[in-house]
């Protein structure tokens, strides 16, 4: 990271999908999508991109931002069969350093380089200059974060929000949660605010309303919902966009997030007019007593491809300074 002949392994580490990038001399290269399906392990997958590299930048640090809890350099994901270690990368492609952080960790860590193009505003509400700010997003999983000043700059606080109880707000949503605890026990936030959180509503209300619908995954009943093909999965994916506004109002409540909250991750931007028309709102501001202090708070979208390599980038260069 010193030279510019010499270059950053940066990743963004989902459940269903890894990308990567190479960093050289503070400049990001072409983003490499490869599916996790694809690969066994990780280090399978670190090697298939590092042989369509150019030889000219050897890569020597890496850092990624991976969809799980971070324990002493190592992450086993929640969602999917890869365990990534810091350690063991070292040793295998003989890099100086790994840093394994938090998917959401560089999400927050990209909001203060996000440009008003790279947002879409749901509701009204005007972001606090300093003020705390929060990023959740429904993915394969449910990733929770926020960025709380410090100083002259910024210090992430990770979280594991997306396991947190989900609540139920109406008598409906009530019959829906116990229908999922019968399945899982206990339901998170991210048993119904993810894709396979979306299936899980769909399947409920079939049950429920004792009717005849064709299984479906997340993406079939998202298109479904939006050309309006099928009822339940319209209404499967309006609890979805209701249930979330509530779930965002209690992060931005829990954080004090004056400075606002962000939704990130893979389903919000490709259902953003939905998302918009949806009850999402309305539920975020709905919090009785409390309800003028959300309606200051501005909810928006991330709609830029790469905001998680924002966030990488600043903190390799961070890094890069420090040393």
């Amino acid at each position: 990271m010193n030279t510019s002949a010499e270059a950053v392994l940066l990743g963004d580490i989902g459940a269903t999908n890894a990308r990567f990038a190479c960093l050289v001399d503070g400049a990001l290269g072409p983003i490499k999508w490869i599916e996790v399906a694809h690969h066994p392990t990780f280090d399978e997958a670190v090697e298939h991109f590092l042989q369509s590299q150019p030889r000219d930048a050897p890569v020597v640090q890496a850092l990624f931002a991976v969809a799980g809890p971070v324990e002493k350099g190592r992450c086993t994901f929640t969602n999917c069969p890869w365990t990534i270690d810091g350690r063991d990368m070292r040793e295998r492609f003989e890099f100086r350093s790994v840093k394994i952080v938090n998917d959401f960790e560089a999400s927050a860590l990209s909001l203060p380089h996000l440009a008003k193009q790279d947002l879409k505003s749901i509701g009204g509400g005007r972001a606090v200059l300093g003020a705390p700010m929060v990023v959740l997003g429904p993915g394969s999983g449910l990733g929770v974060a926020a960025l709380v000043p410090e100083g002259a700059g910024h210090v992430v606080v990770p979280s594991e929000g997306g396991h947190a109880t989900m609540p139920a707000n109406s008598v409906r949503e009530d019959a829906v949660l116990d229908f999922l605890r019968q399945r899982f026990g206990h339901v998170s936030a991210e048993r119904v605010l993810s894709g396979p959180g979306l299936e899980n509503l769909y399947q409920a209300i079939i049950a429920l309303d004792g009717i005849a619908a064709p299984p479906r995954i997340a993406a079939d009943i998202t298109v479904a919902a939006l050309k309006g093909a099928c009822p339940t999965s319209r209404a499967a994916l309006e609890m979805f966009c209701a249930m979330l506004g509530g779930f965002a109002a209690n992060v931005a409540l829990t954080y004090g997030a004056l400075g606002g909250v962000y939704i990130a991750g893979g389903i919000a931007p490709r259902i953003l007019d939905f998302l918009a028309n949806s009850e999402f709102r309305r539920r975020f501001e709905e919090k009785g007593r409390l309800r003028a202090y959300l309606q200051t708070i501005p909810s928006q979208v991330i709609v830029h491809p790469a905001a998680t390599f924002l966030g990488l980038t600043s903190l390799a260069l961070k890094s890069a300074s420090h040393s």
